[in-house]
């Protein structure tokens, strides 16, 4: 093996905040952590609904469908053939699926850097509480090992 095989091999793309994806793993994690979305559906280039929405799920499955009810968003990747990432004249980003005729456009209304802060906010408040729970379990069972019952 000499070392110029390494000028053979083709690298991965590389996508930053514009382009076009079409690996289905690559689509489910650029958009698992959108959260909070307005959407536009628009087929043959005609806006057939739009509104807001939160991402409850994010999957690969020949079998399922896309579900947008009631504010509560499914994706299935397989639904699509691609994902277009870009930015609008105001520089917000937008997530364009798209399938023939057909394109649904996902805005983000949620900053997945203040909703890590929260989590984090959560993950400790979490513990916190977790950390009562135990230690009161074990203070009643100290307190049951001194009953003579």
């Amino acid at each position: 093996m000499t070392s110029n095989n390494f000028d053979h091999r083709v690298s991965a793309p590389c996508i930053i905040d514009n382009g076009i994806i079409v690996n289905k793993r690559d689509m489910q994690r650029l958009l698992i952590d959108l959260g909070r979305v307005q959407y536009i559906h628009t087929q043959d280039g005609q806006i057939q609904s739009q509104g807001e929405g939160y991402i409850l799920e994010i999957f690969a499955d020949r079998q399922r469908s896309t579900l947008i009810a009631n504010h509560s968003i499914y994706l299935n990747v397989y639904s699509f053939d691609y994902l277009e990432l870009g930015k609008s004249p105001s520089q917000e980003t937008y997530f364009d699926l798209v399938n023939e005729g057909r394109q649904l456009r996902l805005i983000p209304l949620s900053n997945p850097l203040q909703e890590e802060n929260s989590r984090n906010i959560n993950a400790a408040a979490f513990d916190a509480v977790m950390d009562q729970v135990l230690s009161s379990n074990w203070d009643m069972q100290l307190d049951d090992d001194d009953c003579p019952f």
